[in-house]
């Protein structure tokens, strides 16, 4: 995560140039069991910029007072190469940091998941969208866009579009995860992750098909509009290796309500 000299989180909301940010970790970092070495990195690239080597392995020092929404802590400072690459890539001071799992702990909003954590992302550890939502959304707008601007860590195809809006649990591989609210959408989707512009679209076709009032009439309008769906793991993830879902790998739907207008948002 980058940060600015208050520890606060930097995003694509107010710095929409990490839009343009790309990360190339090793080949091997994605095997099993794997563990880094004195030679592996994370190679960071940017346009403009020479390429940054991150060692994988964990840094030494430590930043106080880190913050990201309503949490705030410590975090792994993974050094003054990196503070000054993004420093003069933002052009602002920024600092790159790593989640210190072993020393902090972050929940997510308990309303929605008691008990369970995340590190550094938004708000949940899991965000799924299927390809037929996504297709669906696209036959509306006058210019297509791709799925990275909503950035989900789980895409499913072979669904009705918006039909992940009811799933409450659903299992992946050996994991079972459960579906807690539905994302609601800000700014970022309409971030051009090739360029770092940003248009009105798609959120002003989302607000005409995806809004609470649409889509949750009886419920407390909140003005918000929503595109997938926040989940977390229900097992255990913290113990051992070989934690890994595969691309192709079937999605079974365990339970689920019967319309958005009754799920979680």
């Amino acid at each position: 995560m980058v940060i600015n000299n208050k520890g606060r989180a930097y995003t694509q909301r107010n710095e929409p140039k990490l839009a343009l940010v790309q990360i190339e970790l090793p080949n091997e970092a994605f095997l099993e069991g794997w563990e880094p070495t004195g030679s592996s990195y994370m190679v960071i690239r940017a346009p403009g910029m020479q390429a940054l080597k991150i060692p994988m392995s964990k840094p030494c020092d430590i930043a106080d007072g880190v913050s990201v929404w309503e949490w705030s802590g410590s975090a792994l400072d993974e050094g003054a190469e990196a503070s000054n690459w993004f420093t003069n890539y933002l052009g602002k001071s920024s600092r790159l940091v790593r989640y210190n799992a072993e020393s902090e702990t972050r929940p997510v909003d308990p309303e929605y998941a008691a008990g369970q954590i995340t590190m550094f992302s938004d708000g949940y550890p899991f965000m799924l969208l299927s390809q037929g939502s996504l297709d669906a959304l696209n036959k509306l707008l006058k210019e297509p866009v791709p799925i990275n601007r909503f950035r989900p860590n789980i895409l499913v195809d072979g669904c009705e579009p918006f039909s992940e809006d009811t799933w409450t649990e659903v299992r992946i591989n050996k994991f079972t995860f459960q579906g807690v609210k539905l994302c609601s959408r800000c700014k970022i989707p309409t971030i051009n992750q090739d360029t770092g512009d940003a248009g009105p679209e798609p959120n002003e076709t989302l607000k005409q098909i995806r809004s609470d009032k649409v889509l949750r009439p009886g419920r407390k309008q909140r003005g918000k509009i929503y595109f997938g769906q926040n989940m977390v793991c229900k097992d255990n993830l913290t113990e051992g290796n070989g934690k890994v879902l595969n691309l192709g790998d079937p999605v079974f739907v365990l339970k689920k309500v019967t319309s958005a207008a009754e799920a979680a948002a």
